[in-house]
């Protein structure tokens, strides 16, 4: 419970009246502010973040912890009031860090490890979206994309390796599938996918970009540019996938 945030109001440039971005201050999360403040004029954006590193100057802020269920409860009433948002990106994730690496092989798992990258891929979306979820608009459409990857294909697994990372992407597109089922309940016109942006030139995936062709690395506002026009394009028969930059649906 040590690192804490901030939640900034920002006010952007019509057909979205209001976007929230958790995981402001990463890379795709800082891009996907600046995207959407960008396209979308007359609008609000709400950058949620535990830093102001790569966050535009703050007009209003609050305390935010992501790693406490409380503080992410009173979040979301926070971005939620006085009115919902439109669209919610969930721009939160972490491949490695100090001490943590993609496995090679069974005998690098750990459980810690496992424990780590659970916890900030597939927890803490799963508790955004939960909390979020009856603060939603009943009446107007709405979407709730979540940065996922496609490593996190089960049918698509023909390398193997990452074991931590794929099966924890993996559940998070199993959480958006199953609460796409519940939130059509409560409004047909919700969306709620996950997106894979490809591989992005940022600190997540700079150890492992070597055979990454050059055309295929894409710098932060590229992919959020990109994955703006893919939700742009959704319609409530998506919800529940997940689909790439390109807008191409990814198997389970």
């Amino acid at each position: 419970m040590q690192d804490v945030g901030r939640v900034w109001v920002i006010a952007s440039h019509n057909t979205i009246a209001k976007a929230v971005v958790f995981g402001a201050s990463g890379a795709i999360g800082s891009a996907f502010v600046n995207a959407i403040a960008d396209r979308y004029a007359d609008s609000v954006v709400v950058a949620v973040s535990r830093s102001i590193d790569s966050v535009r100057t703050p007009a209003k802020g609050l305390i935010y912890d992501p790693d406490d269920a409380i503080s992410v409860q009173e979040t979301c009433r926070a971005v939620a009031a006085p009115d919902p948002p439109d669209l919610v990106v969930i721009a939160t994730g972490i491949l490695h860090e100090e001490g943590i690496a993609p496995e090679k092989s069974l005998r690098d798992l750990d459980a810690a490890q496992l424990q780590r990258l659970f916890a900030v891929n597939t927890v803490l979306p799963a508790m955004i979206v939960s909390r979020l979820a009856p603060l939603m608009h009943r009446r107007r459409p709405y979407t709730i994309a979540a940065l996922s990857a496609r490593v996190g294909s089960i049918s698509d697994n023909r390398l193997g390796g990452w074991y931590a990372y794929r099966a924890s992407k993996s559940a998070l597109n199993m959480i958006i599938r199953t609460a796409s089922i519940e939130l059509a309940r409560r409004n047909p016109q919700s969306i709620i996918v996950g997106l894979h942006p490809g591989t992005v030139d940022s600190a997540l995936s700079r150890p492992f970009r070597k055979s990454v062709p050059e055309d295929r690395l894409f710098s932060p506002e590229f992919a959020a540019g990109k994955l703006l026009d893919v939700i742009a394009g959704l319609e409530p028969s998506d919800s529940g996938g997940c689909f790439d930059w390109a807008g191409k649906k990814i198997p389970a």
